[in-house]
């Protein structure tokens, strides 16, 4: 078992919190904060991920990427609104080497149209990287594996 000292832990947690609820409150700007410049953020369907095909919905490989789609989301995307909440689990540590780590946490993304119609919008994975930095925790890879093969209509928002 691989465990952290008491305070790395509430960091890692404190940034899993944290990125669900910018997320969730459309704060597109903290959003980007939670990753470091090399960052690697990846939507991907599961039987694509375990079948080691690189496929995926989504792939943002830089911070400057990332700043890219959430100007779009703020500034020139046009869709039906709809709120977001995510229900995520505590990380699990897999692996903590040379200051980088590697863990996973499942989620549930629960999507809300202004109408009051709730549904399960997507559930899944993510397989993260996150290192120390000089401004706390950072996500250097967030990859979302999601469960099922279809997303319905489309996906604005980050997972």
């Amino acid at each position: 078992m691989i465990e952290l000292d008491f305070k790395a832990w509430q960091s890692l947690q404190r940034l899993y919190l944290d990125y669900a609820d910018h997320v969730d409150a459309a704060r597109w700007d903290d959003w980007v904060a939670c990753f470091t410049d090399d960052a690697d953020y990846k939507i991907q369907p599961r039987e694509n991920f375990e079948r080691g095909l690189p496929l995926a919905t989504l792939s943002l490989t830089s911070k400057g990427m990332l700043k890219d789609r959430a100007y779009g989301i703020s500034h020139t995307l046009f869709h039906d609104p709809y709120y977001q909440r995510h229900v995520v689990s505590a990380p699990l540590v897999r692996e903590v080497q040379g200051g980088l780590i590697h863990c996973e946490a499942n989620y549930a993304v629960f999507r809300t149209k202004y109408d009051g119609e709730s549904t399960v919008f997507n559930v899944g994975r993510y397989l993260d990287q996150v290192i120390s930095t000089p401004d706390g925790f950072k996500f250097r890879r967030r990859w979302c594996i999601f469960d099922s093969e279809m997303v319905p209509n489309s996906l604005i928002y980050p997972i």
